[in-house]
């Protein structure tokens, strides 16, 4: 692949104005395409690159495969109370995961709890996103999420691709200040962070990737080009472990699929997610302290001696850190993935005199 050098920066509104534009020329209703806008520069802003724009010309193929359904409403499959199952009908997860999300927030409020599990969804995108809705509510929440017939991820000892990247995602919500938020792929490095290494033409530090015959390799294009080569769980056989479980929790337990021979995909763009999600309301625990004790331990925790230049964070603070910079300054794209951005807006029917109206400074 040929790669053209630099980054651009653009204002993260002027990138959601366009990117809304661009969904409602391919076909979206205007809340839809202002949601889908919202979450994916939502993710640009908090550092995670491979959840946001950059995803934008997967959709447009996925769509136009037949696979991405716009408009769709989320269909309720059972109610049992406390536990919701939902099914997205292959429509934008960005929706989906908002409307499911609603729903478990309603039920939460009024019982306490609820688990809900959302199946057959196009890609809901930035996990941390769904937790975050639900801290906004003041509600505890966790999140197995997997990825259904698109194998990324080699097993622990394995030496070919056989699951996704799998994310666990859980958010602690804090009054009057952001919450804590966990949110990560099982995969070492996410499958969209090897998409951003390869446009820039970089490659990706050691650990991370093996090639088609099982061995290691820090060239992004083993994931991007033939013959393919594998991601690799985080943490060895503690990731993989976690990826397993969010496999069956995120994709059995709702009623979804799994990846394996019958469910795998072909020479599809198309990324299909399933979620099981748990949200609770603190304040139907006998626990009166809760806030003071886990500030406590934050406080205690952030008072260890730095062991080099680098502060001592908490799950959270590394996203707002980004969200501070990129309001400031722009959110960075590559020239690459802007590109690719840009044509995918030309295919969906904008004309090049908006188009020109949203371009940057290199």
């Amino acid at each position: 692949m040929s790669q053209i050098q630099g980054d651009i920066h653009i204002n993260h509104a002027i990138l959601q104005q366009m990117v809304q534009s661009l969904w409602q020329y391919a076909g979206s209703s205007k809340q839809e395409a202002q949601r889908v806008a919202e979450h994916l520069v939502a993710a640009n802003l908090a550092g995670h690159d491979s959840h946001g724009v950059g995803m934008i010309p997967s959709y447009m193929i996925s769509k136009s495969q037949g696979h991405l359904q716009q408009n769709q409403q989320l269909r309720i499959a059972k109610d049992a109370g406390a536990v919701l199952t939902v099914d997205g009908g292959q429509g934008f997860g960005q929706v989906m995961a908002a409307e499911a999300m609603d729903l478990a927030i309603a039920r939460t409020q009024k019982l306490g709890m609820c688990a809900i599990a959302l199946r057959n969804s196009h890609h809901i995108g930035r996990i941390g996103h769904w937790a975050e809705q639900c801290a906004r509510a003041g509600f505890i929440s966790f999140h197995f999420v997997n990825v259904v017939g698109d194998p990324m991820v080699a097993p622990f000892n394995g030496s070919d691709r056989r699951f996704g990247t799998n994310p666990f995602c859980a958010i602690f919500p804090r009054p009057g200040q952001p919450p804590l938020l966990l949110d990560f792929a099982t995969s070492g490095i996410a499958y969209g962070k090897t998409r951003v290494a390869w446009n820039k033409g970089v490659n990706v530090p050691p650990g991370y990737l093996i090639d088609h015959q099982g061995q290691p390799d820090i060239d992004p294009a083993v994931m991007h080009e033939a013959p393919f080569g594998s991601l690799l769980a985080f943490g060895l056989h503690k990731g993989y472990a976690l990826a397993v479980m969010c496999e069956i929790l995120g994709g059995a337990l709702s009623g979804g699929q799994t990846t394996h021979p019958k469910t795998l995909k072909n020479a599809s763009d198309a990324i299909f997610n399933c979620m099981t999600s748990v949200v609770l309301d603190p304040a139907a625990f006998d626990a009166p302290d809760m806030q003071q004790e886990a500030e406590a331990f934050i406080a205690w925790t952030k008072a260890s001696p730095q062991a080099g230049d680098n502060a001592i964070l908490v799950p959270g603070e590394w996203e707002e850190a980004q969200r501070a910079e990129r309001r400031l300054h722009g959110i960075p794209i590559d020239a690459n993935s802007w590109q690719q951005i840009c044509q995918a807006a030309r295919d969906a029917g904008m004309p090049d005199s908006e188009l020109a109206g949203y371009q940057p400074q290199a």
